[in-house]
Parts: C-alpha cells; structure tokens; sequence
C-alpha cells in the first residue's frame, strides 16, 4: 500500500488551492444573490455600493461583463451569470461587486437595493408532480421509458397481475448539496491578453474551453490551473460562477480578482441532487424468483430542466433478472438552485428506492434478502445481449455475509439493553466507464520520469494512481515518477468523475509508456549512440544489449538529450458492442435504535466490492469508505428543506446535517480482487461512486428490521420511528 503523495501537503498545510493565490494589486468580488424565487430584476439601485469605500466596481445585468453562454456538445450549455434579468431561484447570483479587500466588496453588496417583478413560484417537487413532463434521453441516448416484456405478455400491469407475490410502494429521497469542503472561488489574471484562473475544477482543460468561449477568447489564450481541489462530487464539473465573474471582472479593470462564495452562498449558487419520488412495484413467484419489475421515477429539475436525476435507468434497468421490465423518467421543472451530478448520480437515490423494495419483497416471502438477491442475479442487463464484463456479485454476498455474521440475523432483530437490534443489506452497483484522455510520460535524463494529464485529483488519489501504473508501464520504482495534473496546458485528460479516471488515464499512460519506451530504443541503436545498430531491449529501467546495459538516464545523457516523451490516448472503443460493464458491490449495516428515545445509530458497516484491478488499496479503500458514509448521511442526516418561497430554511453548516465522528462507526472495506481487462488494460472499473450506492437502503432495511417500523424517505428522523 502507498500513502497519497499529497497526503503530507494537505494535511501540513502546505497544498495551494484555488484561493490560495495572491498577486499583486488583487481585488476581492462578492456575489450578490436574488431573494425571490421567481421574476424579472426591474432595478438595481447600485449608487450606495459603488460610493462605499474601496469599491472599483459593480455589475449587474443592467450594467453586465461582457460574457457569453459556452456550449458544449457534451454538456450543452452552460449558464452564465448577470445575462439577462430573469430570476428563476432564491439565491441566484445577479449582481457583482469588486472592493480593494474581501469586507468591503461584502459590505458593499449589502448596500445594493433590487426591485423585483415577483412571479408565482413552484418550489415542492410534491405539489409540481401533476405538471411533470417527461425527461429528455438520457446521456447515453436511451428514452425516458424502457419496456421489456416476455413473450405473450401484453404489458407490464398484466405481468405484475399474474404474480404470487406483488409488493409495491412509494419511495422519495431529499434534495441534497455536495458541501465540499472548500467553496466555489477563483482567482483571475490577465497578462498580455492571456487569462489565466486558479480555481478547482474536475477537468482543468474543460474548465479552460468554458471559459474561453464565455470570454469570445482563443483557447489557447485561457491557462486554468487546479492543482488541488477541496472536494467535488460532481459539485465543480462545470465552470462556476466566480469563475466566470472574476474572469470577466478582471479584463474588465485590468488587474487581478479573487471571487470566493461565501459558505451560505455556496448552497443557492451552486448546483445540487434532485429530490425524487419513485413509485416501485416488484412481482415474484413463490420462490422469490422475479417476474415483473415497475419503478417510475420523478426528480426536480430547475426551470431550465438542464439536469435529470436517472433513478430509474440508474438501477431497475440493469440489477435484477427479470422477464417483464417498465421503467420510466419523468422530470417536475421547479423554481430551485440548479440539479447536477452528485456522487452516483441516479444511483444513490435510485438504490434507496430498489434496494428497499427488494427487502419488503423478502419480508413478504419470509425469505433471506441475501437469498432473494441471488436468485435474481443478472447475467446481462435485461432486455440486453450483451453480458457483464465480470461479476462476482454473489462472491460479495457470501464473503460479506461470512464476516459480518449475517448467520446471526433473526427477521425481528435483537435487543441489548435499551436498544434495538437490527440487520440490513442492499446490493451496490455502478457502471464502469470510461471517458477520452490523454497523458504524456517523459523518460529524463536524471533517470526520473514525469507523467503528466490535464484531468483533477479532487481528493480521490489520481495523483498517486499516475505515480503507481506509471511505474508499473515503465518498470522503475515509483519514487522514481513525478506525476503531474490540474493543468490545462498539459494534454487533455478530461473531466474526474464518473469513477472514470483510474481507467481512463491508466490506460493513456500505458500507451504512452509503450510508445515512449519504443522510441527509447530507436534513439539507443541509432547511429552514433551507445548501442548503435544493436538489437536492443528494455527492462527495469536500463537498455539491454551486447551483454551490457545502461539505464535510460544514461542513455540520454550518452546521446546529449535532456528528455524523450511521448502522448498516450485512450478511449472507449469496441469493447461496448461486446460487452455490459459495471463495478458492483454487498454493503451491509447494524444499527441500534434506542427504545424511548427513537434514535437511529449504526454501529457496524461493511462493504464488500468486485471492483475490477485496485491499484492501491489504500486509497480505494479510502474511497469507498467516505462513499459509505456518504450513504449514512444520506439515510440518517441530509435534507435540503426548501421554504415556500423558495428560500433554503438550512443553507449552511449549522442547519444541514452532516455526520461527525461520533456518527459513523469503524467502516470495514474488503475488495474481491477480479481484474476486468475486456473493460481496459488497466483492468480496473472504478471505486469512486460506488461505495455511496446501496447503504442508505441497508440502513433503511437494518431499521426495519430492528423496529418492525418501515419509512419510505430520506432522510429517516425520530419522529418516523416513534410509533406505539
């Protein structure tokens, strides 16, 4: 195992982020943010803020930077701030003020009065669900529904009507933000018409072509730089607005901007998980095999539906085994902070909805959740010809089942003491991707290599994977390899997330090491050179031939050249009319719920995943282990709670729960160890995302099955579990 090889920097202190650049003759921005939910700006009265001492600048859409709406055929557009005067949520950024120092462009914004045109606003994704509108395709191009019938089967009401056994129940999930530890910020400087922005991102090269198309600029004139990025999530996959606003601001007053949200801010101007009602109805026969699944789904979308949350297609579509198969997406357009990718994004919340339909399953067949799972074991995503890559689902189960004392569970739990007892599983599975990247590796003189990639490390370890299979392809120590990211000038390695990047890159660089490797050897034979006109190998590092050997070091230094590189591309290919890919995973989870008081507290969890090859143990583990906890808090802690007038009653720390130490016990993590290389040479698939799937559900079905108490939503609070 190898420890983060930005471990020592973060935790001393000394690793840069975004706003941690300063520059000489540096002025602070503040956004100001709407305080209406819906409606048109009719005025800002900007003469107070522009008066208040230090101010050297104010915008608004009355008095705009000049910016433009980047499309990305990935993406499609990005929304730009101050471009027009429609207000769609509370806590819109629409205005922009830029002081000497960070108080007094805050006290400034204070001083900026706007008179609204009030609309009428729809903020409850509950009281929008008789207005819902069907999703638009998913990214992969599949439609909002999805239909598999067997043969003679006329529709899946009909499937579900011929089944023994039909459970079938109502599920919703709470809007959630992805409260990274560091805000939203940037910090702008222009020098001879290049920009170049410090600001954390999960691709510094697609941060880089956003803002280079707001700003009507070259791309080669935008430097973006992230080195470190203080947790994304899906949070900081686009440009953010102080990115686009310090940017602007900067060219503008030609000297540099620093723009930072605020910790409130950073809940309304950012984007975040949609709030889901999912409706599930399972059919089996009496043996608990499956006959016909149901799951259609709604999410909150904002008013410019830019973003839907794919419970069903995320889950439904592909877990289970089953003849009879409806799935179906539909949107609720609401006045709202922005949706976007957040960690297993469909799957977290769809695995909630699924996992916990499964267990009501169990319970009406008076049969074993891990049995029942089994049985129904998918070979293929139904309807689909293409088999899984691997999948060793029922290994996790078995193994799991064996170190947590699965064997030990009763139907109605256990009590010691005061306190309730209970048992709970749920499947995990997330697909295994993989996006276009490039990476170079440089042999140098001084018997280093560099390997190098635009993509981010936003806390998930790329950095030391770069360093380890960069050593690995080349066959040197990995103290040896200076890894390099976060860069936008170096080649493109796209965007960190979809638990993608190990894949991703690992396989871009082996290329790469390949291609550099074989020009080692020209170079080495090539006349004039140390083994010139020699048949030549490499191993270890050094040059083989004639009975002697030199490392590449020397052999560079022999030839009077300081480095030779080469660029490795990668991505998806043939591979995906093959075959289906997928990480999947067992988690499982003891919670004790206290008799009089009704509180919820885990007190043991495991996960067990068939996640392909892993790299470094350590840093996999600690992937999955903060996913887990991510699943906890879903189930027990987190809930935006929006107020009528589309205000967040909990926009911060204090009001949005999170969980601390005291809330998650010792988390056990073991890894069924299958390298996948029909998915990439690398062979591994992904830990990123999938530690999150699942374990909200396993809570859920541990609660039940200590209380008899069965809750539906999330997050589960006392009040759900006090019943007589």
């Amino acid at each position: 195992m190898v420890s983060r090889l930005d471990g020592p920097l973060k935790v001393t202190g000394q690793a840069r982020y975004g706003a941690d650049h300063n520059f000489p003759g540096l002025a602070y921005g503040y956004i100001v943010l709407s305080t209406i939910a819906h409606g048109e700006i009719e005025a800002m009265n900007t003469t107070a803020a522009k008066s208040a001492p230090g101010v050297i600048g104010v915008y608004s859409p009355f008095d705009p930077l000049e910016l433009h709406t980047p499309n990305s055929p990935v993406f499609g557009e990005t929304w730009v701030p101050l471009q027009d005067r429609e207000v769609t949520y509370y806590g819109q950024p629409i205005g922009f003020v830029v002081a000497e120092t960070f108080e007094q462009a805050r006290d400034a914004a204070m001083l900026v009065e706007v008179t609204y045109q009030p609309r009428p606003a729809l903020t409850s994704l509950e009281d929008g669900l008789d207005s819902a509108e069907d999703a638009p395709p998913a990214f992969d191009g599949s439609p909002q529904t999805h239909t598999v019938l067997a043969p003679g089967v006329e529709s899946i009401e009909d499937a579900l009507a011929a089944s023994p056994v039909v459970v079938e129940a109502t599920y919703s999930t709470a809007t959630q933000n992805h409260a990274a530890m560091e805000p939203h910020s940037a910090v702008a400087v222009w020098e001879s018409g290049r920009l170049t922005v410090y600001s954390g991102n999960q691709g510094s090269d697609l941060q880089a072509a956003e803002l280079s198309a707001a700003l009507a600029l070259d791309p080669a004139s935008v430097h973006a730089l992230n080195p470190f990025v203080g947790g994304a999530f899906g949070g900081k996959g686009r440009t953010s607005a102080p990115a686009f606003l310090a940017a602007a601001a900067a060219r503008a007053l030609d000297r540099p901007i620093k723009a930072a949200l605020t910790r409130e801010q950073v809940f309304t101007a950012t984007a975040g998980r949609a709030a889901t009602v999912q409706k599930i109805a399972l059919g089996a026969d009496t043996n608990g095999t499956l006959i016909a699944v149901r799951h259609d789904s709604w999410c909150s979308t904002a008013a410019d539906r830019s973003f839907v949350e794919p419970t069903s297609h995320g889950t439904s579509r592909e877990w289970y085994a089953t003849p009879n198969l409806a799935i179906s997406q539909k949107m609720v357009p609401l006045n709202i902070p922005p949706t976007t990718f957040m960690r297993a994004p469909g799957e977290a919340p769809g695995s909630f909805a699924l996992e916990s339909a499964i267990d009501e399953l169990a319970v009406a067949l008076n049969m074993d959740p891990i049995e029942l799972r089994l049985r129904n074991d998918s070979t293929a995503p139904p309807g689909k010809d293409l088999q899984w890559s691997s999948k060793h689902l029922d290994e996790c189960f078995r193994v799991g089942a064996a170190r947590f004392g699965w064997a030990n569970r009763t139907p109605r739990g256990h009590t010691d003491g005061d306190w309730l007892v209970g048992l709970g599983t749920a499947t995990a599975m997330f697909p295994a991707l993989r996006f276009p990247a490039s990476v170079e590796v440089r042999l140098q003189a001084d018997d280093t290599a560099v390997v190098a990639t635009s993509g981010a490390d936003p806390g998930t370890g790329l950095l030391t994977v770069l360093s380890l299979v960069g050593a690995e392809s080349l066959d040197i120590p990995p103290e040896r390899i200076t890894p390099r990211l976060g860069d936008s000038a170096l080649p493109p390695g796209g965007m960190s997330g979809g638990s993608t990047a190990t894949a991703s890159a690992g396989t871009a660089i082996m290329i790469a090491a390949t291609k550099v490797i074989d020009d080692l050897l020209a170079v080495a034979s090539s006349p004039g050179s140390p083994f010139d006109g020699m048949e030549v190998s490499y191993t270890d590092g050094r040059v083989l031939a004639g009975g002697r050997t030199m490392t590449f070091g020397e052999v560079l230094r022999a030839v009077g050249r300081p480095s030779i590189s080469a660029i490795g591309s990668s991505a998806p290919g043939e591979e995906l009319t093959k075959h289906s890919f997928s990480s999947f995973g067992a988690q499982f989870c003891e919670v004790r719920v206290h008799k009089w008081t009704r509180e919820a507290r885990v007190s043991r969890m495991l996960g067990v995943f068939d996640a392909g090859r892993i790299i470094n143990d350590k840093t996999a583990r600690s992937q999955i282990m903060g996913g887990m906890i991510w699943g906890v808090s879903a189930a027990l802690h987190e809930g935006m709670e929006i107020e009528g007038n589309g205000r967040l009653a909990n926009g911060d720390f204090a009001g949005y729960l999170l969980p601390v130490n005291a809330d998650i016990p010792e988390v056990d993590v073991h890894f069924v160890q299958y390298p996948d290389t029909l998915h990439n040479a690398v062979g591994a698939k992904g830990v990123g995302e999938i530690g999150t799937v699942g374990m909200a559900a396993a809570v859920a079905n541990a609660i039940y099955n200590a209380t008899g108490v069965r809750v539906r939503h999330i997050p589960i609070v006392i009040e759900d579990l006090l019943v007589e």
